[in-house]
């Protein structure tokens, strides 16, 4: 039996760098476009302005790096450090976003179109390229996200048009069906094409 048990996926979660170099758990500050809540774990994009919002990447999307909290001032007037960032409500956001472009996040594995149900994938998930699971708003009491990875279809997981890389299984979640094959409910991915690194920029305005 796997220990711990994967409930419900909970984001993206930085853990190291696929070149071998520790990770440090270096972010870049950016103020947010507040019009869609950013729990800890969501992935985000750079927008025209200077300014992150929630990516909105499934199949294909831009995605800059993976939000870590946030600071902004509450109503009443107080700087906050949050896990989450609200929609509404505060004023001056700004985001700890993980943009290495090396980085590994340790991530659940979802069924299509399905947010809230873990599967398992078997070890052939190694080196697919993968999906991400729609916007859902995450936990205003934790204030994590709710994010996980679409397991691909038999044969499937070439397009390189899909977000991530999956580089790595977790063993340490793994189990074993009554056949005796070992399916692990988290991998490891990377981003593909992260903004920072992409030919493409975005727009200067004046």
């Amino acid at each position: 039996m796997a220990y711990p048990t994967i409930s419900a996926p909970y984001g993206f979660k930085p853990i190291n760098r696929f070149d071998g170099i520790p990770y440090a758990g270096a972010t870049l500050q950016y103020p947010i476009t507040a019009s869609t809540a950013i729990y800890y774990g969501d992935t985000v994009k750079l927008v025209s302005g200077g300014t992150i919002s929630q990516s909105g990447a499934t199949t294909t999307g831009t995605i800059i790096g993976v939000f870590v909290g946030c600071q902004y001032v509450n109503s009443s007037g107080q700087t906050v450090q949050a896990q989450y960032c609200p929609s509404s409500g505060v004023t001056n956001p700004i985001a700890y976003v993980v943009v290495d472009p090396v980085a590994e996040f340790k991530v659940a594995v979802t069924t299509t179109g399905n947010t809230s149900a873990v599967t398992g994938a078997n070890a052939t998930i190694i080196g697919t390229n993968v999906a991400q699971t729609s916007y859902t708003a995450g936990s205003t009491t934790t204030g994590d996200s709710v994010a996980a990875i679409v397991l691909p279809g038999n044969t499937l997981g070439n397009a390189t048009t899909l977000p991530f890389r999956v580089v790595a299984v977790v063993p340490d979640t793994a189990y074993a069906n009554a056949t005796g094959t070992i399916f692990y409910p988290e991998v490891v991915v990377k981003i593909n094409n992260p903004q920072l690194t992409a030919l493409t920029g975005t727009d200067y305005t004046v």
